[in-house]
């Protein structure tokens, strides 16, 4: 039995990337030959337990715009942990009377989470493996909310004590390696690249031919920019190469998808309303609906994604399977997937740079074709592929231990 960790994203309103990615790999793995129980760590009752019916309907509602990325946990879920809690006393039964085969966390677990796990390992016989999504709080700790860039020393090494680490990209992985070569922690345990799938992204009702054609060369075109409001996805920047376009007399607008973290976005949010009021053609929607999303991308020409660091980097893959290119990084976790084809990579931390780009872009309606061509020749990585991978890495690692 392979227990898989869902304690944040059961009790959670928002749908992160975090917690899409946990969505995607429990489905799939659910689909998989393999005996799977979805367990939380329950505080009010000490304990480990299986997930009840309403973090269940949790995980199976729709996304929504929500304020709240923290846990909730309605107040009779409190009560009954402790009412559980003050009646058992030993806060073990879930664990003494199972045998997990197994154990996986999708998730950044919380400071709360992680004093939990060493008991937890106690009772399970086979490998305990992580997903590292990116080190983002470790590399640009001035673009990330302090909390996070204050425990993440910490996570980094409660993940060295688990037998294996999935990571989605090459970048994260050598990130990981690199924190523990430095730190001086000796016989760090496997950290294996299983790219991310990427087949969630699109509705399986358009048909695939079909897009990239909408504002594909009347103007004045549309750029569409979907990601959070916030520091390290450098909306500043874009919108000051969008400046240096329309003082230039480029006719285009742009339009920009996203839910704002207050903590670092502020300063974008606030150059949005300025350009807005000067007049300038921006639509700025925050959070919107997944049909609204997918008319979005059907009437841009093309789409900029231009963070500074990513662990994967869906909004590039998601352009890409709907067939508009995308200007994004060379570098890192969204380098490696703009090297596939459909991207083009300037210096996202130059607005000269990504200006110039842009107005290629803008321009050049034969180049919008050859690299919308090159979109839809994508072979996109499948979450079943993930999944499987992750499944077969577990064998690998219970196989060592054993021996």
């Amino acid at each position: 039995m392979l227990l898989f960790d869902l304690s944040h994203t059961s009790h959670s309103q928002a749908r992160t990337g975090v917690q899409r990615v946990s969505l995607e790999l429990r489905r799939a793995l659910k689909a998989l030959p393999r005996y799977l129980t979805e367990v939380t760590h329950d505080p009010y009752a000490g304990d480990w337990r299986p997930l009840q019916k309403w973090e269940l309907d949790a995980l199976e509602a729709a996304p929504r715009t929500t304020k709240r990325r923290g846990s909730y946990w309605p107040l009779a879920a409190q009560l009954r942990g402790r009412m559980v809690r003050w009646r058992r006393g030993d806060p073990a039964s879930f664990l003494a009377s199972t045998k997990p085969t197994g154990f996986f966390t999708p998730e950044i677990f919380t400071q709360r989470t992680a004093h939990a796990l060493p008991r937890l390992f106690k009772r399970i016989t086979g490998p305990k493996i992580a997903l590292f999504h990116d080190a983002i709080s470790l590399r640009l700790p001035a673009m990330a909310p302090a909390n996070a860039v204050a425990r993440f020393p910490t996570y980094l090494a409660e993940l060295h004590d688990f037998d294996g680490v999935v990571a989605l990209s090459a970048d994260s992985r050598q990130s990981l390696l690199d924190y523990w070569e430095w730190a001086g922690w000796d016989n760090p345990p496997e950290v294996r690249v299983i790219p991310a799938g990427v087949d969630h992204l699109t509705e399986p009702t358009v048909p695939v031919a079909s897009r990239g054609q909408p504002n594909a060369g009347v103007p004045p075109l549309t750029v569409l920019c979907v990601g959070s409001i916030e520091g390290r996805k450098n909306h500043l920047t874009l919108l000051e190469a969008c400046e240096i376009l329309w003082r230039q007399g480029e006719t285009f607008t742009l339009h920009l998808i996203g839910t704002l973290q207050r903590l670092t976005g502020a300063p974008a949010l606030t150059r949005i309303q300025e350009l807005q009021q000067g007049g300038r053609p921006i639509t700025y929607d925050g959070w919107v609906s997944d049909p609204d999303l997918q008319r979005a991308y059907a009437d841009c020409a093309f789409t900029v994604y231009p963070s500074l660091m990513e662990g994967f980097g869906f909004p590039v893959w998601e352009s890409l399977l709907h067939a508009k290119p995308c200007v994004c990084s060379p570098q890192g976790a969204t380098g490696e997937t703009a090297a596939g084809g459909g991207c083009l990579t300037p210096d996202v931390r130059s607005a000269r740079s990504l200006a110039e780009t842009m107005q290629q872009l803008l321009k050049n309606t034969d180049l919008r074709e050859r690299l919308t061509l090159e979109a839809r020749n994508r072979l996109a990585p499948r979450w079943s592929d993930c999944a499987q991978g992750l499944v077969d890495w577990s064998d690998e690692l219970s196989r060592a231990k054993s021996n």
